[in-house]
């Protein structure tokens, strides 16, 4: 499997250092192009969301499956369309941690027992390195989204912090705390890899496909 990789910054190096024979990368001193991209089988991007973007035009005309970390953006209106047309899968998370999809089934437990507690809080608090430009985290956002309910979300930046992320439930008389820490990088570029490898090798419908979601249905979760 040959892999063009956008971008070696904190996570995409990872990826390098991980698969460095089966990799291409694209970044200012090497731009990408539709003639370069297409040699490759799938194409691996952790690209801030703006450089993204810009190059989302490009990557549909490749017709080439997608993984993609980039965070701070917005998908385009009617995407997913877009990919069907194409007869293309991507696949896109907000964090890459394997763990994270254990986290997303605690969390949406939590919100089903949420219901015993007439009188409850919730909030979410991310920490992140200095570097990171987005704020709050895709990863936060994404616990929200998960947890169905109204919740503050908090951010703060400091030093080299690869992730921390703590949801937290207060009722009138205790605390429930889910929390999930980063140790390394590496793990962002395990879990991209593993969707590479995935949507490589396997069949999965056009279309975009998030993570998580994906992991999920290998595992029958």
């Amino acid at each position: 499997m040959k892999i063009a990789l956008l971008g070696k910054g904190k996570t995409g190096s990872k990826v390098l250092e991980l698969a460095k024979d089966e990799v291409e990368v694209f970044d200012t001193k090497n731009p990408p192009s539709y003639e370069k991209l297409i040699k490759n089988d799938v194409i691996i991007s952790f690209l801030p969301g703006e450089a993204f973007t810009e190059l989302i035009p490009m990557l549909l005309e490749t017709k080439k499956p997608v993984v993609t970390g980039s965070t701070g953006f917005k998908w385009p209106n009617d995407f997913e369309q877009t990919l069907q047309e194409k007869n293309v899968a991507w696949i896109h998370a907000t964090n890459f941690s394997l763990g994270v999809v254990v986290l997303k089934k605690l969390i949406e437990k939590l919100h089903q027992m949420d219901r015993l507690f007439p009188e409850k809080h919730f909030s979410i608090h991310e920490v992140h390195h200095t570097k990171k430009l987005d704020a709050p985290s895709g990863t936060a956002l994404s616990m929200k989204e998960w947890l169905q309910v109204p919740c503050e979300i908090t951010s703060e930046r400091t030093g080299d912090v690869v992730g921390l992320h703590t949801l937290t439930l207060e009722t009138q008389g205790e605390i429930i705390r889910l929390e999930h820490e980063a140790k390394d990088r590496t793990l962002f570029a395990e879990g991209a890899l593993w969707a590479a490898k995935y949507i490589h090798s396997n069949k999965i419908k056009p279309g975009l496909h998030a993570f998580q979601k994906v992991v999920e249905s290998h595992l029958s979760l």
